[in-house]
């Protein structure tokens, strides 16, 4: 083991809350062996691109890896077998010592994925509970009889065809049924089992001691299940809770969490936390005792409209407590891209809107070239829930394979990769990747637009405004998301800073600015 201490660490809690997050999907970011399948090997080499200390780097202080860990891949490694070790596709755990210690060294944080709700069946903690109903590890799991010849209740498993989609499947050799919440091959941990909770406490522990900066939490609302089994309300009833998921005992589990994290220097946790209600997902922070910070998937829910998203942050800052810090994102390795989503003449306004609000972003790989989502022919489709074509590989260059791997890459390459890219957009001052530099290296250049107060300014229908202020530094956003000129007015004296349209200068006694179609801009105000 080599643990590895971050360059100029501080224990003040500062780096999550105001730096920039990007997430890394290995499979997908740079093949170092030509398998086709990207590693850990190829992260490294690639750190210059998210931050080397020069204007030329992406310039992001956070990255997040989603798993690594020995896998049978049914789920692409959220089927965990080993979450002490390296899946030989990926490297070792040399190697990802290695990638830590080269990322503290450029000031870039890291997050693992920790995957707590399942574990693959060929875990052999799993292994050791299928054997026999009296095996020590048989509770470690959730298990229960048949009722009426069929699955002891109604609950259902997110991945599979609709007609058969049951969360348990019977075990011939025991004649008992184990429960799961995605594939067969994903049984549930018993999370009201004690040693369960100990054993993913050394799990988290080991990953600590060797020097990483916290943990995105897959499913982290989900964890704890009814003990009764009792079945979930049918579809009129659905304003009753379900039996299943956001039980009130999972928070406990995450209040244990915390003070773990806090046993260590400056050390946070990310949950996946799927919550429609925003009014739900503001308990997860608890009295500043639990989550670090839930992500806000309502934010990514929402259509290409002004008012939506001015709705959506305007109720979560207004539920959220002092004490608690709010993230965005737009897209992730489970949701379709956001230029795909809202459009390219839309993707700046929408990273614009990203990195600016009051909040940590988090950034999917290639957005900051303006990847969107690739098309899968039938014969190349591997993913069991359709997520395949937002997890296609970075598009680097404009040779074979986008630079991506010498080999046959696991997931086609965008047919635009020829242009989409990171070399041909890096010395391109009007590029994607340029403008995405432009805006990260303003935000952490000033407190305002990184850590300040967050207010809605009033504006036209189709135009989302607000200002950023702190400690005497004040910056107003407008972002117009129609097809037809609006007009912004801060009502202050302003400066234009950036634009989305590259080019654009000037300053505004009164603060009024006339934006262009989906055009967006960040003004000084004095």
């Amino acid at each position: 083991m080599c643990p590895t201490t971050l360059h100029s660490r501080h224990v003040t809690g500062s780096w999550w809350r105001e730096g920039v997050f990007y997430q890394i999907y290995p499979r997908s970011f740079q093949d170092s062996n030509g398998d086709g399948v990207g590693d850990l090997p190829g992260i490294t080499r690639r750190l210059d691109h998210l931050n080397d200390g020069s204007p030329r780097s992406l310039g992001v202080q956070a990255i997040w890896l989603s798993p690594f860990y020995r896998s049978p891949m049914k789920d692409f490694g959220y089927d965990v077998s080993d979450y002490r070790d390296v899946d030989p596709i990926f490297g070792t755990l040399d190697d990802f010592d290695h990638l830590l210690e080269e990322a503290h060294r450029r000031g870039i944080r890291v997050l693992v994925d920790l995957v707590p709700n399942h574990t693959s069946s060929e875990h052999p903690w799993f292994v050791a509970s299928r054997s026999s109903r009296n095996d020590p590890k048989r509770d470690w799991y959730v298990w229960a009889d048949t009722r009426n010849g069929g699955p002891p209740n109604n609950w259902r498993a997110v991945f599979g065809a609709a007609e058969k989609r049951s969360a348990w499947t019977l075990d011939p050799a025991s004649g008992q049924y184990y429960l799961h919440h995605f594939l067969p091959e994903q049984p549930d941990l018993n999370w009201w089992n004690e040693e369960v909770r100990r054993a993913i406490d050394d799990v988290m522990r080991f990953w600590l001691d060797r020097g990483v900066d916290g943990f995105r939490i897959d499913v982290a609302h989900s964890l704890v299940k009814d003990k009764l089994l009792r079945d979930n309300p049918r579809l009129f009833a659905k304003r009753r809770p379900r039996h299943n998921w956001e039980l009130d005992e999972v928070h406990e589990v995450h209040r244990r969490w915390r003070r773990l994290l806090d046993e260590y220097d400056d050390r946070m946790a990310v949950g996946e936390v799927s919550s429609r209600k925003l009014s739900n997902l503001v308990r997860y922070y608890g009295n500043d005792d639990e989550l670090h910070m839930p992500f806000n998937f309502n934010f990514l829910r929402q259509p290409w409209s002004a008012e939506r998203f001015r709705a959506i942050v305007e109720e979560w800052e207004r539920l959220l407590p002092a004490h608690a810090w709010p993230d965005y994102t737009l897209t992730n390795h489970d949701r379709s891209r956001a230029t795909s989503r809202y459009g390219p003449r839309n993707a700046r306004v929408a990273a614009m809107m990203l990195l600016t609000l009051r909040g940590t972003p988090f950034i999917y790989y290639g957005e900051e070239i303006g990847m969107t989502d690739v098309p899968i022919p039938p014969d190349r489709i591997v993913d069991v829930d359709g997520r395949d074509p937002e997890r296609t590989p970075m598009q680097w260059d404009a040779t074979a394979n986008a630079g991506f791997t010498t080999g046959r890459p696991w997931l086609p390459i965008a047919a635009d990769a020829q242009q989409v890219n990171v070399a041909a957009q890096r010395d391109d001052p009007r590029s994607m990747f340029s403008f995405y530099r432009r805006i990260i290296a303003l935000r952490q250049g000033s407190r305002a637009p990184r850590a300040g107060s967050y207010r809605t300014v009033a504006s036209l229908s189709g135009v989302f405004a607000y200002v950023r202020e702190a400690e005497g530094e004040s910056y107003g956003v407008g972002l117009n998301f129609t097809d037809r000129p609006r007009r912004v007015v801060f009502a202050r004296r302003a400066e234009l800073v950036l634009s989305t349209l590259d080019d654009r200068e000037g300053s505004a006694a009164r603060g009024e600015f006339d934006l262009a179609p989906n055009e967006g801009i960040l003004a000084r105000l004095s």
